[in-house]
């Protein structure tokens, strides 16, 4: 009869402690060389299919894993809450993982998380690459990504470039010509690239002589409250932000330099978020429903886990909703 492999063993295979393979099971700090000769020893030995296959087959842990980028994100609170929702309706918990923004920590987690034994992981994720997908696709587990697309990959999420056609076909038909897009890294390639591509592809088609000039900032409030001033150098008639959280920064200097919105300039951003409805002026902005995507996110991954296909991979609503910040020229 064949033996267990241990622990032990997998340390003697790979030439490393016994305490460092456990770390690696545990999720503690193992180097990246040494975690690497431990995980190929692993999946040649099949010692992780003795550990947790019987859970993972049975899926008895009722666990889901939930990785995010940040925590102090209105966007997320409301996504988590539609997951929360989803779950908790339906028996399973969910055990989260901070990101920090970092893909490296994404991929640490998506594996922590697989080691730990959960049914299934949903990735609110800041960019989907080569290492995500050769890392899900060797798992056998269902992995959901939100935030991101990729064809190789199960996605749920929000058209982000549909998003900015909508925005930028609102400011063409306000008679904009020159206009400032405060955006973000093209690192994230659902708000870096689809939203503001979306939004200059319709602002300049048929827009003759109009021009979109791109600051990149981060997504904070501060950020955006430091490239104000950047982007009243161009002379714009409108100031466009990848997110109302941006947009708030520059609402901000705006006042602080008495510059008048929307007499002076205009701005718009993206989100729906609720602080825009009391903010002075009242911002316009593309909304999302951040919490039924987080439902359909929940509702795809049990639907994996219980080997029915994914349905409704597209879309939340995208609503426009129009407010003092903007005028028609």
């Amino acid at each position: 009869m064949k033996s267990k492999v241990t622990i032990q063993d997998i340390a003697n295979m790979v030439n490393v402690s016994k305490s460092s393979v456990s770390r690696y099971l545990n999720n503690g700090y193992v180097s990246e060389e040494k975690a690497e000769k431990i995980r190929e020893a692993i999946e040649k030995t099949g010692f992780e299919t003795n550990f947790f296959a019987k859970r993972l087959k049975t899926k008895q842990s009722k666990l889901i894993g939930i990785i995010l980028p940040r925590i102090d994100s209105v966007t997320v609170g409301k996504l988590l809450t539609g997951i929360n929702k989803k779950l908790e309706s339906e028996g399973y918990q969910g055990i989260i993982l901070i990101s920090e923004l970092s893909v490296e920590k994404e991929l640490s987690h998506i594996n922590s998380l697989y080691q730990q034994g959960v049914d299934g992981i949903i990735v609110n994720s800041i960019a989907i690459t080569k290492e995500h997908i050769k890392l899900v696709n060797r798992l056998n587990i269902p992995v959901i990504f939100t935030g991101q697309k990729n064809s190789l990959v199960d996605c749920i999420k929000i058209n982000d470039y549909e998003a900015g056609k909508i925005m930028g076909n609102f400011f063409k038909e306000k008679n904009h010509k020159r206009v400032v897009f405060i955006g973000v890294s093209e690192e994230d390639e659902a708000v870096g690239i689809d939203r503001k591509n979306g939004f200059i592809s319709a602002f300049k088609d048929g827009n003759e002589n109009s021009r979109v000039d791109f600051i990149q900032a981060d997504f904070s409030f501060m950020k955006g409250y430091e490239k104000s001033k950047e982007a009243l150098d161009f002379n714009p008639t409108a100031i466009i932000c990848a997110t109302d959280n941006i947009c708030l920064g520059v609402l901000r200097y705006l006042h602080e330099n008495r510059i008048g919105v929307p007499e002076e300039v205009s701005v718009a951003g993206f989100g729906g978020y609720d602080v825009g409805s009391v903010s002075y002026p009242t911002l316009t902005t593309i909304a999302f429903n951040y919490e039924a995507i987080g439902n359909q996110a929940a509702q795809g991954i049990l639907d994996l886990i219980n080997d029915k296909e994914l349905t409704n991979e597209e879309e939340a609503s995208l609503d426009l909703i129009e407010r003092e910040s903007v005028r028609k020229l």
